[in-house]
């Protein structure tokens, strides 16, 4: 009896381990979702933003951006050249720019660098690209219009200005939007302060 008696405790004491091991081991079932195969070195695309509105237009941006570059790259011969070389500067930085933007954003590697207001860099970019695609376009229209490539950039050109300045209004307004909403939660955040101090005034008489 005693050695029946001394196995059920030495049950008792191992199921008691075994479940004090088991709740402070931190080798624990989870419930977090498996990731998908859209996951590379723990990087997410993100196929949402590709297809919202700044994502399409970024694509859009990249593509003619780079269709001018292809078209400016063509002429061998120039006279002025001062209009060429200005708009392939443009071409070339905007391509680069809002591509590395878009990969960035697709890949949110935004989140892993919130010091940077990448709203307020987004809309730098935009309106930079708008103001110096219409100034070299320009240029271009007025100086260099000769061949079938000058014309063929100069369209790119100015039809890419006006994406880029589609881009810059949305990218205005969803920025006074991150500003209002930033505004607003601070002035609650003020207003629920003052009234628990006022609360606390009042259930403390002597301190007033």
């Amino acid at each position: 009896m005693r050695s029946t008696e001394e196995g059920d405790a030495f049950d008792g004491e191992a199921s008691n381990t075994s479940m004090i091991s088991g709740a402070s081991s931190p080798y624990q079932p989870t419930t977090e979702p498996v990731h998908s195969r859209s996951m590379f070195w723990g990087l997410r695309f993100d196929m949402d933003y590709l297809k919202s509105y700044f994502g399409l237009l970024k694509v859009v941006e990249v593509v003619l951006s780079l269709i001018g570059f292809i078209c400016i790259e063509t002429i061998m011969r120039c006279s002025p050249c001062g209009g060429i070389y200005f708009f392939e500067f443009v071409s070339c930085t905007a391509f680069v720019v809002t591509g590395v933007l878009l990969f960035i954003f697709c890949l949110n590697l935004h989140t892993k660098v919130p010091q940077i207001n990448w709203n307020l860099t987004d809309l730098a970019n935009t309106a930079a690209s708008t103001i110096f695609f219409f100034l070299c376009s320009l240029v271009l229209a007025i100086v260099n219009h000769s061949t079938g490539a000058e014309i063929a950039a100069t369209f790119f050109g100015f039809l890419v200005t006006f994406v880029y300045a589609v881009n810059t209004f949305l990218a205005v307004r969803r920025w006074r939007r991150g500003n209002n909403s930033q505004g607003g939660a601070q002035g609650s955040e003020y207003m629920r302060a003052r009234t628990a101090s006022r609360g606390e005034m009042e259930a403390r008489p002597d301190l007033a």
